[in-house]
């Protein structure tokens, strides 16, 4: 499978039609269908179904697209990087994480760091852990900010010094608004809206501190500004991280667990990964920052 031919192939599925993937490709008509139809022989399957209305990916189709988007992203980076090897410090820098107050070590780091290499840019990917971690494993960010345990033997790591604490976003006119703090009696009864990743340290301890009583889960998110309005359409109220709302001129409150639950994050990256320049310069600034 050829990398040229992936690109054709995502050319047809972008414009889904052969004639327009020829034009922004510089290709014949023919020329084109015979190379997607040497692709199809050669995986054995049927990437497209053709018809008057144009052409739609099949289900083999789309797993193809969605990894050869990832083929293409991954080529485009290592070109990168072997063109500025010899070069100044100067290009990209990948980075996967959640929504945490704890991010802002990752802006202040990015600042310092282009005062001094001003060429550099920084891209975060947002997601769970699920998703931080697979996009670090297929080569397409450089590092992952994640909470809980790290596998030892496929990453390298450090603690970020700063612990994230649970509480409780709220509508300001709830019962609970009314309390400095909000202990497990009080959620026993009440529709929560919780993080769908359970996979942290803190969300498990979260679990513990409510023996024997059954949760009124109503719904579930993976970045809480959905969450957020979910509690201002009144749903229910959303365990979550401190300082990811602001709640300045708005119907919602936060307030803190009692007993307290702290969770802390770890950047993470790739062992026996060969880092481009910006990226162990990034990772440099992120030790000093960290005390790591």
């Amino acid at each position: 499978m050829e990398f040229r031919v992936l690109q054709y192939f995502l050319a047809v599925a972008r414009e889904q039609s052969l004639s327009g993937a020829a034009e922004s490709l510089h290709l014949s008509q023919p020329t084109l269908s015979r190379q997607l139809k040497d692709l199809e022989d050669e995986l054995g399957k049927q990437l497209f179904t053709r018809s008057n209305k144009g052409i739609a990916l099949t289900e083999e189709g789309m797993i193809l697209r969605k990894r050869a988007e990832e083929i293409v992203l991954l080529m485009k980076k290592t070109e990168d990087e072997i063109a500025l090897s010899d070069e100044a410090v100067s290009g990209n820098v990948y980075i996967g994480a959640g929504e945490s107050d704890v991010n802002r070590l990752l802006g202040r780091a990015a600042f310092q760091l282009r005062e001094h290499y001003p060429d550099i840019s920084f891209h975060i990917s947002s997601g769970n852990a699920v998703f931080v971690l697979e996009q670090l494993d297929r080569g397409l960010i450089d590092f992952g900010l994640v909470y809980g345990p790290v596998d030892h033997a496929k990453y390298d790591f450090f603690r970020l010094p700063q612990p994230d604490a649970f509480g409780v976003y709220m509508r300001r006119d709830s019962p609970l608004a009314e309390k400095e703090y909000i202990g497990p009696e009080d959620l026993a009864d009440k529709p929560l809206i919780v993080s769908a990743q359970e996979e942290t340290e803190g969300w498990q301890n979260l679990q513990h501190i409510f023996p024997g009583i059954q949760l009124n889960i109503v719904a579930t998110y993976t970045l809480l500004f959905n969450g957020a309005l979910l509690v201002e359409e009144g749903l229910g109220y959303a365990i979550c991280f401190d300082k990811l709302v602001n709640t300045r001129g708005t119907n919602l409150c936060f307030r803190p667990l009692r007993p307290t639950i702290e969770t802390t994050a770890s950047v993470i990256w790739k062992k026996y990964q060969l880092l481009s320049k910006p990226a162990q310069k990034f990772l440099e600034k992120m030790r000093e920052l960290c005390g790591a």
